[in-house]
């Protein structure tokens, strides 16, 4: 049987002048699809076995080639956008025929250039399509690393109720809390973090922030830059609720407490009536 998406060995049941016809087996009744004449190993001969991957050409015909793609069916891998249209996108997979991401497949705005996490899949008319959804399930809790390493990741979903999804080395599971600010990246974009947690089912937990003493240096300067654009008295203080300062400053409110702690012990700022003003 010939799989659709799949990487398999089939054998040479017929030599044509424009390639060679591979089946599963050599009893004569069977499917046969196309291994282009470019394709086609030297030497090659009726009987020989070839591993090849099955795909569909530009006509929507099976069509066989041993060039082997980052990604077989249910399978993921980084690809690069080729091309955006009215009906999708178009992502390059190293084979003749660029794999197509239809609009209803992605989970955001995707530009040409992007490099994004695909799943495969066949569509109802049964041909390859790219998703961009069910990247969650399909990868691994099985790392080695452990809280403090520092990590490397692609960003594949935002959940904002929960957090933002991380594929960390293109292979693991991972989540930035909801509470760090993420604002500045786009899906696809590659980061840097620190495991923060390793849970019981060996999901990461990891932080786009350095370690608090470290990080606290840089919000305190943001916030001083925060307090000019207000010609120096922020209009809220440690008092607001959490979505406040998270709106404003991009901080969680514990991040922010510190950095206006850390101001006011270098008396860079002062506190008085509730009010936060440049000193």
């Amino acid at each position: 049987m010939i799989k659709l998406g799949e990487i398999q060995k089939l054998i040479v049941v017929k030599k044509v002048d424009f390639g060679v016809y591979l089946a599963s087996s050599n009893k004569g009744n069977e499917e046969r699809v196309l291994l282009p004449r470019k394709q086609v190993p030297e030497g090659c001969n009726t009987g020989d076995e070839i591993e090849v991957f099955i795909y569909r050409d530009s006509k929507d015909r099976l069509i066989a080639t041993t060039t082997t793609p980052p990604l077989t069916m249910g399978g993921f891998a980084p690809l690069t956008v080729k091309e955006v249209t009215k009906i999708g996108a178009f992502l390059d997979w190293g084979l003749e025929k660029d794999l197509f991401l239809p609009y209803k497949e992605m989970i955001g705005r995707v530009e040409e250039g992007d490099e994004i996490l695909i799943r495969l899949y066949a569509d109802k008319s049964n041909r390859l399509c790219g998703s961009m959804k069910g990247i969650y399930h399909l990868l691994s809790c099985k790392c080695a690393y452990q809280p403090e390493d520092e990590v490397q990741g692609r960003i594949y979903e935002f959940g904002y109720d929960f957090g933002t999804y991380v594929a960390i080395d293109d292979m693991y599971s991972a989540m930035i809390p909801k509470h760090e600010d993420v604002s500045r990246y786009r899906i696809g974009d590659v980061i840097d973090a620190r495991v923060t947690n390793v849970k019981e089912d060996g999901k990461l937990d990891i932080s786009i922030r350095s370690k608090s003493y470290i990080q606290m240096d840089d919000d305190a300067a943001m916030l001083l830059d925060l307090i000019d654009s207000y010609a120096g008295v922020l209009p809220f203080t440690e008092k607001a609720s959490p979505e406040v300062i998270k709106r404003e400053t991009g901080l969680s409110k514990n991040a922010f407490k510190r950095a206006i702690g850390h101001l006011y012990k270098q008396r860079l700022i002062t506190i008085n009536n509730g009010k936060i003003r440049k000193a």
